[in-house]
């Protein structure tokens, strides 16, 4: 498999100071259906949502707050387009059990439960140039998950892109087809996403739950760096 990296662009953190994200990089692996030990943890990290948050206050949460606050400055109305942790965390507070997908995408929910962190999971198989996290010139594309619709991102919205092709669009909002964590998939990276607040030992210790968890439930190897202003990329190899 070619080499490929994984970065993140100066605009991003001068908008953004502070942005942390951790990549786990992972492969050998063996995804499928979710075993009945990991689906059970699952279950108790949306019990512990419902123990710590409650939807009236959920706006108001250190965790939640500037993901709000980051989606309004690019004009993502965060009541229209909500940040990814806080679709999974209200999900959890009105008591719906999220769907067991496959594995490795029930760990990546998982960690982000019990973080209250983004987590996000691509598989890297079949990559055809480097990664990258940028605002978008508006004349990308982006063919969102469950669609054949083609898209362009928003001049200046925040995408995380392979190439000229949107891998995730508003920076956690909506994933593309494109590398889709499947049964079948062996190689991923995962990301872990954190605006101040947070720094580098909430990300640090949900990079290492991630990679606990895929090692204990899918096998193979891994490896995480966290990416910042001072070290923007990493190589996709274990």
């Amino acid at each position: 498999m070619p080499l490929f990296q994984h970065s993140i662009s100066t605009d991003i953190f001068n908008h953004f100071p502070g942005y942390l994200r951790g990549v786990v990089v992972a492969a050998g692996l063996k995804n499928g259906p979710s075993p009945a030990a990991l689906t059970a943890l699952l279950r108790a990290a949306e019990a512990d949502v419902r123990s710590r948050l409650s939807l009236d206050t959920l706006i108001e949460d250190a965790h939640i707050r500037p993901w709000r606050e980051a989606f309004r400055s690019f004009g993502a109305k965060p009541a229209e387009f909500r940040p990814s942790i806080e679709a999974l965390a209200r999900r959890a507070l009105r008591g719906d059990a999220l769907p067991s997908i496959n594995t490795l995408v029930d760990i990546g929910n998982l960690v982000s439960l019990h973080h209250l962190l983004p987590v996000g999971g691509h598989s890297i198989e079949g990559l055809q140039a480097d990664m990258l996290l940028q605002l978008a010139s508006g004349e990308e594309n982006f063919t969102p998950f469950g669609s054949e619709q083609l898209e362009h991102p928003l001049p200046g919205e925040v995408i995380f892109a392979e190439g000229s092709t949107v891998l995730t669009r508003r920076w956690t909002w909506r994933q593309a087809n494109h590398t889709l964590t499947l049964p079948e998939t062996r190689a991923l990276e995962i990301n872990v996403d954190g605006l101040p607040p947070m720094g580098p030992a909430e990300i640090e210790a949900a990079c290492l739950e991630s990679m606990r968890l895929v090692e204990q439930f899918c096998g193979g190897r891994a490896r995480y760096e966290i990416l910042s202003e001072q070290n923007p990329r990493i190589l996709l190899d274990v």
